[in-house]
């Protein structure tokens, strides 16, 4: 599984954390996670950080093997505002997850109807132009909630993984208080 920092997300101001640091609290994230990587070709790309772009890419690089891009029913509800989205299915297959306020059922009314799988293994005969609609339980967790929570100071140990939060506290990052004791070896 490949993790995607977006240096310059298009679609909202830029995030308070630097790519730097955000791209650092991804590798302590999924440093111990056997077949996780991080994936920095958008941190190297100039402009803005554009789905498709990095889409086009992977493609090129794997042309024949199956890729699926993993996003958030409400992430998939809004894909009509994307750059070039009409280009995506023609990319990648598509696994959407169910995210609070965001009805799955209300999917197969979207724009991609035709493309709705049933099930996982269809995405693995074709390389792309799927989407498959994943029942997974619905953890009501977000990045946005997480930063309230720290800007609140509340616990987040539970949502975010030991050495990222050890991070954003060294960093005394998302309003979090400054603790240079929560050093972790980068």
């Amino acid at each position: 599984m490949r993790f995607v920092i977006s240096a310059r997300p298009p679609h909202r101001p830029l995030p308070v954390a630097s790519v730097n640091h955000r791209a650092q609290m991804l590798r302590l994230a999924i440093e111990h996670e056997i077949g996780f990587i991080e994936d920095q070709r958008e941190l190297q790309r100039l402009g803005p950080s554009y789905t498709v772009w990095t889409l086009r890419a992977l493609r090129a690089e794997l042309p024949q093997q199956p890729l699926a891009l993993l996003l958030g029913a409400d992430a998939f509800l809004g894909m009509d505002k994307w750059f070039c989205w009409q280009q995506i299915l023609a990319l990648t297959h598509l696994i959407v997850l169910p995210r609070p306020g965001s009805r799955v059922s209300a999917l197969t009314d979207t724009w991609y109807r035709d493309a709705m799988s049933a099930h996982i293994s269809e995405l693995e005969r074709a390389s792309v132009g799927r989407v498959y609609t994943c029942d997974s339980p619905l953890i009501d967790v977000s990045a946005s909630a997480i930063r309230e929570k720290i800007r609140a100071h509340e616990d987040v140990s539970a949502d975010v993984p030991e050495a990222a939060w050890a991070y954003i506290q060294q960093h005394g990052l998302y309003g979090c208080p400054a603790h240079p004791k929560h050093s972790h070896a980068v």
